[in-house]
Order: C-alpha cells, then structure tokens, then sequence
C-alpha cells in the first residue's frame, strides 16, 4: 500500500493503544457522521504488534490499589469482553494471593470493588486461604499468605491472535495500516500546531496525530520537544522535587516454562484463572536448597497455548544503561530483544514450585525466549494520557499496556470531543499539582 502524503488522522504504533484507538475512532467518526475509518492511517516502524505488544504475557485484570487504575481497567474488561473471538480472549478469572503485609491493601481493592459493581470474592486468614486454594489446586503449598482476593472477569488474550483481530477491525471499517514506515520528526506551524509528520518514506501531512508507540514512546517524546525531565509536587508536604527524569527503563522479568498447559488444570479440569502470589515467605533454590530471597517477592502465571507452557513473570528491574542507549530498539538487532536476570530462571520456576508441588524438579523445562522485554516507565509507574500542540495524543502506558484495551475508546472518544473522566487521572499536569495516584505495598514498581 502506498504511502499518502496527506490523512486527516496519523496514528503512530500499530500495538494495542494504536490500533484500539483507529478502531474506535474510526467507530466514533461513522457514528457522528464526521468521517470514516478511511480517514484514519497506522503506521509502524515494523508491522502490527511487532514489539511489546507481540511478546506481552496478556494478562487482563482489575486488580489495582489506585482507584483511578481500578476504575480504567474495569472499562477495559469490558472493551474485551465485547468481542472475545476476535480479541482471543479467554475470561477464566484473575487471583491476587498475598502475605499479611498487603492484607488492607487487598482488603481496599475488594471493597472498592464492590462499590463499582466489580464481581470478586475476598478469602482472609491463613487457614481458610489455604483450604481455598486447595479447593482450585490439590497441591496447593504456597506459605505465609493472608488473603486471596478472586475476580471473576478478567482473564488473559493471546497477543499476536488478539492484535490481528483488532486489527482486522479496523480495517474492516476502511483504516489503512502500513507497515515499514518510521516516524523520524514532526513538522510544526507558528503556533506549535504539528502540520504533518516526518517519516522514512517522506512527509504525511494531518490533522491530528496519536502516538501509541509503547516503549519507544520517549523518542516520539522527544520529537515533540516535551520536558526530558519534570517536577513533581508532595501533596502531603507541598515540596517539589525537581529535575526528575520523565523516562525510567526496566527489563520485565518473564519467561516460559515449556510443559503441557493442561498439566496446570484445575482440580475439576477447567482453565485456572491467572494466579498472582505476592509473599514474604522465605523463597528456597528449587535446584540445590539455597535461600534465594528472605525478603518480599512476587510471580504471576498462567497456563498458555499460544506460549506453548506456563508462562508468566516477576518483579522487574531497572536497566543499567541510559535510556535513550536502550531506547533505540529495545526489541530491534542493535538493542537486546528482552534483558533477563541470569538468576530469573531459577528464582521463577523455584517460586511456582513454593506455590505448587506440580512445578519441583521441573526447571530444565525453562524456555529461554523473547518475553516481556523493556519497559518505558514514567517517574510514578503510571500512565500519561494527554494531549500537547494542540492537535497530537500521547499515550504513555508506563507498561501497564496490554490489559489497557479500553484506553484507545476513550482517547477515541477524547478526539471527537467527548471528555473522560476515566482518562483525567492521568493528565501530565499531575506531577506539578501533586495530583498523584497512592501507592500499595506490593513489589511491583507498577503497583
């Protein structure tokens, strides 16, 4: 397809946020009766879902201590549950499993839950926890945890089936989606107001522009000239601590353990729901008996098919290296496709097997392969969702990505005018107002 020098909406990233959004746009647009899905074009650098989207874990859940997170995803179930074939999406219930030093948060998460219809079920005390949990999984073992907070909906989606779906979507309703195209720079007016965008196949002039790009994002970033660093203000104290990088990078720790998915089954021999343990229980080598960590740690994991295994993570780490050195290609030939930890295989798989017996003895069973890969994260590990030169959206996931489905509806619906309040917690004018989001006591940076 060739390029055209000239579209009323230029969408930049044809992941999860930039091909929800030409979908939904492109619905917008018909329904109000100005304009179509032919008015919209995706370009990528690669091709659909080629970077963090096509090697994302997929996990789609509720589970947030912030209330303004919360809110988002249970929009975003909802935007999954409209159409589970095409988004290949399987709803079989998501479980946050912790240790006593998160049971308030947990036990918030429920009850706010509760207040905005969110169907869960909350288990507290060690015993009944552990009879629980059984009741799903006969070798249940896992120590120290307090509470068990189980959501019905919510699930996971096959990445790559998931985004040609989507993508399918939109095409259907006239989006154009080109694949090879880069954008290299912005060409702007007087005003700041960008005109048209740069690429390696020259200029595409437009009216408006959407960046969805995923980790790549700081480099569109800093195309647009915005702040490489920020202030940001204590809303308890009212201190500003200034000259804050806006861009952390961290390698997200994720891996496969290529066994029979079906060996995860349920003890009635359903689909699980995607488990997620947080505890600060001695965690002990699956491979020789040393302590691996005394301190608190975290794993999430599912039985997949399209990952042939079970496949799922833990907490990341940040990459020791400038950001702008990782963010030429973090999943491109000059950069590493995923960076983890030498020591994640075992400190994973030791992990499943602390929480089931099923999982001991099986760590020469770990894929080494590309999952997860790095992150783009903002200075608090959440979203920025905004508009700047009066006419480009970004959105900046701060790796809470996949499980965002819903995201691109909304800025869909921003464009054509129609205010969000879902989306306003996220505004880049939190940092300097000290309008910030709470933050829990689980070990993930994104928590």
């Amino acid at each position: 397809m060739p390029l055209p020098s000239h579209s009323p909406y230029v969408i930049i990233g044809a992941g999860i946020h930039g091909l929800s959004t030409a979908y939904h746009l492109a619905m917008e647009l018909k329904a109000k009766g100005n304009g179509s899905g032919r008015d919209i074009l995706v370009i990528d650098k690669t091709s659909i879902c080629a970077g963090a989207t096509g090697i994302a874990c997929g996990v789609v859940r509720n589970n947030y201590y912030q209330p303004a997170m919360r809110e988002l995803m249970a929009h975003s179930v909802s935007v999954w549950e409209s159409d589970p074939e095409a988004y290949s999406y399987h709803p079989v219930g998501y479980m946050q499993i912790s240790s006593e030093s998160m049971h308030e948060d947990i036990v918030s998460i429920y009850e706010q839950q509760k207040s905005i219809g969110y169907s869960s079920k909350l288990i507290e005390g060690e015993k009944d926890c552990t009879i629980y949990m059984k009741s799903i999984f006969h070798d249940w073992q896992a120590q120290n945890i307090t509470s068990v907070l189980h959501e019905t909906p919510g699930g996971y989606a096959n990445n790559t089936k998931a985004m040609l779906g989507l993508a399918a979507k939109a095409e259907a309703e006239g989006v154009r989606i080109i694949s090879g195209v880069e954008a290299l720079g912005f060409r702007e007016d007087n005003q700041g107001t960008i005109q048209s965008v740069e690429t390696n196949h020259g200029l595409i002039d437009c009216d408006y522009v959407v960046i969805g790009a995923g980790p790549w994002t700081p480099i569109l970033w800093d195309m647009l000239s915005l702040p490489k660093t920020i202030n940001i203000k204590n809303p308890e104290t009212g201190e500003m601590s200034n000259d804050i990088d806006m861009w952390i990078y961290w390698s997200l720790q994720e891996g496969t353990l290529g066994i029979d998915p079906n060996l995860q089954l349920t003890n009635d021999g359903k689909m699980p729901p995607v488990i997620h343990v947080d505890t600060d229980a001695p965690l002990y080598s699956d491979v020789d008996g040393s302590m691996i960590t005394d301190e608190m740690w975290g794993i999430y994991y599912k039985p997949d098919y399209h990952f042939d295994g079970v496949q799922g993570g833990a907490a990341p780490f940040i990459v020791d290296k400038r950001a702008d050195e990782v963010a030429i290609d973090p999943y491109g030939p000059e950069s590493p496709e995923f960076i983890v930890g030498d020591d994640f295989s075992q400190m994973w798989v030791s992990a499943l097997a602390h929480c089931q017996k099923r999982f001991s003895g099986q760590i020469s069973k770990y894929k080494k392969e590309p999952s997860g890969g790095i992150g783009a994260f903002t200075p608090d590990s959440f979203p920025v969702f905004d508009s700047f030169k009066e006419n480009c959206f970004v959105i900046a996931d701060s790796n809470h990505g996949y499980k965002m489905l819903g995201v691109g509806k909304l800025v869909a619906e921003a464009i054509c005018g129609q205010a969000s309040s879902l989306l306003d917690p996220f505004r880049f004018s939190r940092y300097e107002q000290g309008d910030l989001h709470p933050v829990s006591n689980s070990p993930f940076p994104w928590s």
